[in-house]
């Protein structure tokens, strides 16, 4: 995602500039991390590192302070201290696993990417497709939303729709209709519709994230001081539905 939205602002799709990157892991705490804190720093781009887990480790118990844990304020807190002297119009949450404070959420606007549609399930993109496969579902999406202290339910920004019944889910749907609950079969079966169901939502991603990013740098996407959603005229929407946008963007490749 961070390869793609500089490329993008290289080539002047996007008018914009990455202020700074935030990772809350440190050096030497995971393979991938590094990797990608090694990526940041070839870009020269400023990075600031706030490890939770050894934040998370000085507290012996785990105070609650509302919803979330003591801890989770606090850290919050120190982020946003080291983050002092950066003034972002728009954060972008990739991969950020923690639910972020009310403090926070006041101080940035920051939108996050969801695996699914608007009124569609929450959690992880595993708990939101075996929710859809539960439910027996149709169709589902992707989405930008504002981040708020409850989880994957602020505003709609933008986002996308796709079916997940036709070609090629059919197959996968009618052998779970025909296999026993507890069979092996069908557990495989799941599998697969999860794995083809996420495929297809993941090809979906990153063009709906730079085309959110577009939208921002344009002014067609605004963030009042209420943390509502407003366009270019600071009419309230509801969110932008770039189904058929992002269908042209990947044409030929899901």
């Amino acid at each position: 995602m961070l390869k793609t939205a500089r490329e993008s602002i290289q080539c002047g799709e996007i008018d914009a500039e990455i202020a700074f990157v935030f990772c809350s892991r440190e050096p030497g705490e995971s393979e991938e991390t590094d990797l990608f804190l090694k990526q940041v720093r070839s870009y020269r781009i400023p990075l600031v590192c706030c490890s939770y887990q050894k934040f998370k480790a000085k507290y012996g118990s785990q105070v609650k302070a509302g919803t979330l844990p003591l801890w989770r304020l606090d850290y919050d807190r120190e982020v946003m201290k080291q983050l002092d002297g950066f003034y972002p119009d728009v954060c972008v949450l990739a991969g950020y696993m923690l639910v972020v404070g009310p403090e926070m959420c006041r101080k940035f606007n920051m939108i996050n990417l969801h695996p699914a549609a608007s009124i569609g399930p929450k959690g992880t993109w595993q708990e939101v497709i075996w929710q859809l496969i539960d439910g027996k579902a149709r169709e589902t999406g992707v989405m930008m939303h504002l981040v708020t202290p409850e989880l994957d339910r602020g505003p709609v920004v933008a986002g996308c729709t796709f079916a997940i019944r036709g070609e090629p889910f059919d197959k996968l749907w009618w052998r779970l209709e025909k296999l026993p609950e507890s069979s092996s079969e069908r557990l495989g079966a799941r599998t697969s519709l999860l794995n083809l169901i996420r495929k297809h939502g993941l090809v979906r991603e990153i063009p709906l994230l730079i085309t959110t990013i577009k939208y921002f740098s344009e002014g067609k996407i605004k963030v009042t001081t209420e943390k509502q959603i407003v366009d270019v005229q600071g009419n309230l929407i509801m969110g932008y539905d770039l189904t058929e946008e992002i269908d042209k963007q990947i044409e030929g490749l899901d």
